[in-house]
Order: structure tokens, then sequence, then C-alpha cells
């Protein structure tokens, strides 16, 4: 219990505790970054009514003083000043109905000694996490798989079935693993274990049918912004409860900058801001998040990093992400985390607003080629497909730079090489769910299939496209994010690299009352003229000049290409050598090795399926070796 414990030490670096039930063969083990109520009042595992309730927890409750309020006047008396007590009491008083009173984001394990259960509960949007593994009666949860790798008794037994899952999105989706018989919890879902079997319930999740009809009463443009702005407001003010310092990650993107200009419109002093720049062309915000930060008068902190010091965090990959994770933004994700964690405990950020807003490229184009290749005839397909096929990349890719700035915004894009070679797979698609596919996945099925000999299990993407078929596309693709996607990589990136560094990062975009709102507004509000997040941008235009508002979107990423090339060039040739591979035999070889000669030769840009690779090599040297 104790080296569990421990493995989570950077996720909680201020405090632990363990609590061990002998007599009924119950532990919980917990490492507490004190945020609410700093005192000893508020140590975990946290005990009420003679330990027939103890509770381990992660997260914030952010109503909790509205619901100790309503608590007290039933009666229940409070200790301390957390949010972690008033869970306990809430429980105590509703039951598993207490998580529809939760406004947060949160996960907690509650050992109920009078039923003789744990019950076991993850926030609605999925922004922290929890895997648990059920073997043999034997059960273990942890916030990351670190901690249940700690237990003699857990079998690190790789599941085929995630092994191609992670392949083909670069992540392993929920409810999966990388492992047997071990999960992550979904969602909106809780779970009660009574010793011998789990049942498993979803407490929350978006009414999809409000998708498909959307609310008439929304149609008005002026009164949603200011509905938007008042729950945001809200959201933000809710996220700057903290007794450390707290600040805000910014990197010059329209969701970010709505979030801090929203904390510096309810703050009495100038707000911490943090953004890290790159010196690579078409890899840098940091000049647009600085003007954004100089018209709202933050304190503003940016640091320029060197391809080294990204390199240098490389190694620390595999630890910080204990389940294969291939996202090469996860490195600038852990650098900002560090430097805002140098000055505060606490930061607020922008994530979840592309899926909401229709935000990527993707949307728009998946949905247009769906449209427009339903009615085009086979034959015309397949000439262009064997046409554009080809034409060089390289020399298409000059054309298209030498060009760009004339283009209309929604087609200025970066990272083209790769965008292309998606797009030529993508002609020979007429599906909404395939085409959207091809557009996130790295590998297709048939690519997984020559290099590990398995094909790709049917899962949750394809699932929730089944039984969508009445939505629109645009709120088919942004819900299938909202359910896959977002929590398993985005949220997971952010989650990890952030707590790795001992930083808490809130997220108020991610507010059920805003996501339950922006469900219904019309796909008109989202997606205009090809341009998504239209709401969002109106909105920030109320706060920053409109230049600083319209203008191509670019990635959160580092340059992973070149980088392959250069700087981790030995160390892609080491790991991905054909004696490597050979060790474990689950990746044909040659098929690897035609990849990597492919890549440096610059033929063809492999950047992501290396990169997934690597990390997956990397990975299994540290876990699994």
């Amino acid at each position: 219990m104790a080296s569990a414990t421990d493995s989570l030490s950077h996720r909680g670096p201020d405090d632990r505790g363990v609590f061990v039930d002998d007599l009924h063969g119950v532990g919980l083990g917990h490492r507490r970054l004190s945020i609410i109520d700093l005192s000893e009042a508020g140590h975990q595992p946290m005990e009420i009514e003679d330990r027939r309730y103890v509770v381990v927890y992660n997260g914030e409750i952010y109503n909790f003083q509205k619901i100790k309020s309503e608590l007290t006047g039933f009666g229940h008396r409070f200790t301390s000043r957390s949010d972690t007590e008033v869970i306990l009491r809430a429980y105590q008083h509703w039951g598993t109905r207490c998580l529809k009173k939760f406004i947060g984001m949160f996960v907690f394990a509650i050992w109920d000694r009078s039923n003789r259960f744990l019950f076991l509960a993850r926030d609605r949007l999925g922004i922290k996490p929890l895997y648990y593994y059920c073997k043999n009666q034997t059960f273990l949860f942890g916030s990351e798989l670190k901690a249940l790798m700690a237990f003699s008794g857990f079998e690190r037994q790789v599941d085929p079935d995630a092994f191609q899952l992670y392949l083909h999105y670069q992540y392993v989706p929920a409810p999966k693993t990388i492992f047997m018989n071990t999960c992550k919890l979904e969602p909106g879902s809780f779970l009660i274990f009574n010793g011998k079997e789990i049942k498993k319930s979803r407490w929350w999740e978006i009414d999809q049918r409000e998708s498909r009809h959307p609310d008439s009463e929304l149609k008005s443009e002026s009164a949603n912004i200011d509905r938007l702005d008042d729950l945001l407001t809200q959201s933000v003010s809710d996220r700057m409860i903290s007794d450390v310092p707290l600040g805000a990650l910014l990197s010059g993107g329209v969701d970010s900058s709505i979030i801090v200009a929203l904390m510096q419109k309810v703050s009495h002093t100038p707000i911490k801001t943090f953004t890290i720049g790159f010196n690579e062309e078409g890899y840098n915000e940091a000049h647009l998040a600085k003007k954004i930060a100089n018209h709202l008068g933050t304190d503003h902190t940016e640091l320029y990093v060197s391809s080294q010091d990204a390199m240098q965090v490389i190694p620390k990959l595999p630890e910080i992400y204990d389940e294969p994770f291939a996202d090469s933004s996860s490195i600038p994700t852990f650098l900002i985390s560090q430097l805002t964690r140098s000055q505060v405990t606490v930061a607020l950020s922008g994530d979840g607003g592309d899926e909401q807003f229709a935000g990527y490229f993707r949307y728009w184009a998946s949905a247009t080629l769906a449209s427009w290749l339903k009615w085009c005839p086979v034959s015309i397909r397949k000439g262009i497909e064997k046409q554009i096929g080809t034409i060089s990349i390289t020399k298409l890719t000059k054309l298209y730079n030498a060009i760009r700035e004339n283009l209309p915004q929604r087609l200025q894009i970066e990272n083209f090489p790769d965008k292309w070679q998606k797009f030529v797979k993508l002609i020979g698609k007429t599906e909404l769910s395939e085409l959207y596919r091809l557009s996130i996945c790295i590998w297709t099925n048939d690519d997984i299939k020559r290099v590990t000999g398995h094909t790709v299990p049917f899962g949750t993407f394809e699932q929730f496209f089944n039984t969508s078929q009445e939505m629109d596309p645009i709120n088919r693709l942004t819900a299938v994010d909202q359910l896959t996607y977002l929590p398993d990589a985005m949220l997971t990136k952010v989650d990890r690299a952030s707590m790795a560094a001992g930083l808490e990062v809130r997220v108020p975009l991610l507010d059920h009352r805003v996501v339950e709102f922006t469900s219904k507004l019309p796909v008109s509000h989202k997606l205009r003229n090809g341009k998504g997040k239209y709401i969002a941008k109106k909105l920030l235009c109320n706060y920053v000049p409109r230049e600083l508002v319209e203008r191509p979107k670019m990635g959160f990423g580092v340059p992973i290409a070149q980088w392959l090339k250069k700087d981790l060039k030995n160390l892609l040739n080491d790991y991905l050598s054909p004696a490597h591979l050979k060790r474990e035999a689950r990746l044909d070889y040659k098929i690897v090795s035609k990849m990597v000669h492919e890549h440096m030769s610059g033929k063809t840009n492999h950047q992501h399926r290396l990169w997934a690779l690597l990390m997956w090599e990397m990975w299994r040297e540290r876990w699994m070796d």
C-alpha cells in the first residue's frame, strides 16, 4: 500500500496517508496537493461516523460551500473547511445521488463499511482519471496505472486489442487500458464493488436529442453570446477559489484568451499568465499570447525553449504517461506546466473549446467531403484518388506554402504534408464515420493488420456513430470527440503533464453547465463559412481587438518530423531497429524499417506513426522489461 501511494507523490507532494480495515480487507491510500484548507483538518483518507465512511479523493468541488450550507441545515456538523468532508457528508445524506449536487472535477472512492462496498465515481467530463483492476476478487484502483503496478498481485499482461487501438488512435480509449483485467472508469460514471462483483452505472451524459434538435429559443446570436459570457464568467469565478497562488495558461488561441479575459474581468489584480515559445517557424504562438496579455494587462511570463530543452523531456514521457500515449504535444504541455508551477500551484486553461465550438478543421473537412462524395460517382472518385496519389508531396508542399497567405483562412492549415496524405486516403470513402476516422487516426485498419497481423476491435467510436444517424454531421463529430478524444487524449495529456510538475489545472470551458448550453446551440453559431468557434470568437471580440482573434488556428505542437531526422535519429534507429523489434515480435520489423527509411529520405512524412512506435517501445522498456 505504501509503495502504491508513494508512486503518486508527484500528484500530491504535500501530505500522505493510509487507511486500513483489516477486518474487511480494505485499504485506502492518498497523496495530497493542498489547495483548499491547508491545515491538518484536510488530511486524507478522511473518516466520519466512527469509520463508517472513509474517502480518498482527487480534484475540486467548486460549489462545496453551498452544499455545506445545505447539509448544515439538515443537521450535519463539519470539522474542516475542506471540500473532502463535504463529499463524505453529501454521500452520507444522499447516497449515490450526491453526485448530481457536485460542480467540479473529481474522482473519489468511499469505503461504506455498513453496506460493505466501495463506491467509486468520476466527474461528468472525465477531467480527472480513475483506473481499476479486478481479478479473482482482487480489486485495485488508482489515479494512474503506476499505482496499480506497485502491487505484487497486479498482472502486467498487455491486452492485444488495446495495442491495436493505441496504434489506431495514439491512445487507448476507455474503458480499455493497455493491460488485461484493467479498465478506466468512464466519464460521468460510478461503480460499486461489493467484494464479489462490479456494478457500473452512468450518472450523467449530454442529452444528444437536444443536439439533434437545437432549442428554438437559442437562435438569437446576441442573446447566446450574452448567455455564454454569463456562464463562463461564473465558471471562471468558481475556479478561482484557492488558498494557494493561482494563474492561467495562455497560448494565444481563442479558448485560453477567453478564459484569461474573464479571469481579469473578475479579478482586482493582474492575473499571472504563462506562455512558452519555440523558435521553429510554424510552431510558435508566444508573440500572439504576449499581445493578448499586454492588451488585458496580465502579469505575463514567457519562456522560449530550445529543441534541447524539449529533448530532455522525452526520456521522462514513459514515466509521466504510464500507459502508451503518442501525442507529441505532451512535451510543450509538460514544459508550460513546469514554468507555471515555478510561480503558482493552480492554473486555469482553455481546454475543451474545440470540441464544443467545432474548432478543429477536420470537422468542416469531414462533413463537407461526406456531403460531396455522397453524390460523386465511384468511377470519378477512383480516378481522382489515382491521380492525386501520384503528385509529389514535396513539390505540392512548396506550391502550397507559396500561395498559403492568399487562401481563405479556413484553408491556411499547418502541417500541410500530413494533412494532404490523409486527404488522399479520404477520397475513397463516403461514410462520415470513416471519413472522420481517417482524419484522426494515423493508421488505417488495413495498415495495422499489415504491421501487427491483427485488426482494430469495435469500440466506443463505432458505437456512437451507429446510434447517432439523425444528428447534424457537425454535432455528430463534436459529440464523438467529447466522448472519446477529449477525455482519453486531451484531458489525459494535460492531467499527467501538469500533475508531473505538481500543478493543478482547472478547465472552466468544461463546466457541465457550459457544455449543456453549447450542446443546444445551432450549428451556425459554432461553424460558419467553414470557420469554427464562431460564437466563441464573437465573445472574445468583446474583450480584445478583432485582429488578435481572426487568424489561422495553430496546434500546440513541436516539430517532431524534423527532430526524428536529426536530434532523435539515433534514438529512433535504436528503438525501432530490427534487432530491438524482433525481441518482442509484436510488429513487422520489415514494414517499420521501410517507414523509417522513407521518413529519413523525405519520401513520406511518417512522423506520427514513428512517434507512436517510439513511444510504445520506450514505454515497454520502462514498464514491461
